[in-house]
């Protein structure tokens, strides 16, 4: 029987839709492809705390539904930013770091590299979470450890809005 070391962290996972969103569109070849979070949020922490899971996303056109699902399942919120979103995820990321053992966060934009740098000059464990093909080298070099976003996390909505499984 193998012992089972209990780990107890705070994490905030912080999303930068857009860059996610772009990534799963060139990856895919589709435009209605989408995280699962119900598949990747729990992958992610791998039994560790959820201290916050924040959506930003440029623009006013932020679906409902995934407000509320990440509200109902996780008390997350979904942030309209004005322009991109590196610098309100930036700031906030900086405003939780004496409050999490770790950040999430969602993009493989090369935009992040000084804000990993600084979180982990904080202390803080950085983690990026992204699709491979698309996310920068200088990031992963950084991030103390990379998630890599797989077909399994994702799911395309078809015409009608319902979910299907992704056959990449």
């Amino acid at each position: 029987m193998e012992d089972t070391i209990l780990i107890s962290q705070s994490v905030a996972i912080l999303v930068d839709g857009n860059n996610i969103e772009r990534s799963l569109e060139s990856e895919h070849r589709d435009q209605n492809m989408m995280i699962n979070f119900d598949v990747l949020i729990p992958r992610l922490l791998g039994g560790r705390g959820l201290n916050r899971l924040i959506y930003f996303r440029e623009g006013k056109n932020i679906s409902s539904k995934l407000a509320e699902r990440l509200h109902s399942k996780y008390h997350g919120s979904v942030r309209p930013c004005h322009k991109s979103a590196d610098i309100p995820l930036s700031i906030k990321a900086t405003q939780l770091a004496s409050k999490v053992d770790a950040i999430i966060i969602l993009s493989g934009d090369s935009d992040y590299v000084e804000l990993v740098r600084h979180l982990k000059s904080e202390g803080v464990r950085v983690e990026i979470c992204a699709v491979p093909s698309t996310t920068a080298g200088v990031l992963l070099e950084e991030a103390d450890y990379f998630h890599p976003i797989v077909k399994e996390d994702c799911f395309s909505l078809n015409q009608s809005g319902t979910k299907k499984k992704s056959r990449k």
